[in-house]
């Protein structure tokens, strides 16, 4: 109980957004401003600060992170798996498929911070840096398959892949943040976490999708999609808390394993579908829902540890 009402302010924020886009006449460009802000300014400075002053003892993390990679590559092959089980149509497969793998890192380090505070959010940090080029790499590459633009310019390009490595880069190359960089980087990273849960809110819709040779709304869309949900909220998780037992992760680490895990869709996925396909719409309704559930099943599992 105590971790939920940790947890529940986070998701007022979403609450509150999905709230304010509705109920006041902003206009779409503003949420979209935001959007682009948090994506392409914000959020890469929060992650690339993190990153860039952690403490990171590589050889005492590189459990966790193998941890991490594992359940993010099970994840990955669990939602191709829906292909030859529901009979999906390639565009659907790819769009759809990346909502059973890639995760919302704004509500991540939120929490995180919500819980454990600075070390978690350092810790979290650790993990969603290395899961984040993982993730989109999967992605780019299934979604690259259904469309004309370039893989490797897409990856290259992306925001938080690239401030995820740079982050990474300035660590080990043991060179000292600045004074006035760092006090610039920890504002803009203070502003990215409730400007992020708010364009999360924003963003929430539900949309008819389409699914190839079946209708939108037939039994093999659906079944597509619940099988997306499961792997993303339940079965992701379940595996993680399994690696975790069994590699003998403990204490804040397994907490903020299982946090990462349980996650659910990040709405760039949508994004990155639209920009690639043309098509999101199915991402858009698969992102709302599973941000819906997450509101119970994250405090579920983190109740387990």
């Amino acid at each position: 109980m105590n971790a939920a009402l940790l947890i529940l302010p986070n998701f007022v924020l979403i609450v509150l957004g999905l709230a304010l886009a509705r109920a006041f006449d902003y206009g779409r460009d503003f949420w979209t401003g935001l959007e682009k802000l948090v994506y392409y300014v914000l959020f890469p400075a929060l992650l690339f600060r993190s990153l860039a002053v952690a403490k990171l003892e590589l050889a005492q993390s590189a459990m966790i992170v193998a941890a991490a990679c594992a359940f993010t590559l099970a994840g990955f092959a669990l939602s191709l798996a829906a292909r030859p089980v529901f009979n999906l149509d390639r565009q659907l497969h790819a769009t759809g498929s990346q909502c059973g793998y890639r995760f919302n890192t704004y509500i991540g380090l939120a929490i995180a911070g919500s819980l454990f505070g600075t070390q978690g959010v350092a810790l979290a940090a650790l993990l969603l840096g290395v899961m984040i080029p993982l993730a989109n790499f999967l992605a780019v590459a299934v979604l690259a398959a259904e469309s004309d633009r370039s893989f490797l310019r897409e990856l290259a390009s992306h925001p938080l892949v690239i401030s995820s490595l740079a982050g990474f880069a300035w660590n080990l190359a043991g060179l000292p943040l600045p004074g006035f960089a760092d006090q610039t980087l920890a504002l803009l990273g203070q502003t990215a976490l409730p400007a992020g849960l708010l364009s999360v809110g924003a963003a929430m819709r539900l949309e008819r999708g389409g699914s190839g040779d079946a209708p939108a709304g037939s039994g093999n869309a659906i079944g597509a999609h619940a099988w997306w949900l499961a792997v993303k909220l339940a079965a992701v998780p379940a595996m993680a808390l399994a690696l975790a037992s069994a590699l003998g992760i403990t204490g804040t680490e397994r907490a903020v394993l299982m946090l990462c895990a349980a996650l659910p869709t990040a709405t760039n996925a949508y994004i990155l579908a639209v920009r690639m396909t043309g098509d999101g719409r199915a991402v858009a309704t698969q992102v709302t829902v599973g941000t819906i559930l997450s509101m119970a099943t994250i405090p579920a599992w983190m109740a387990l540890v």
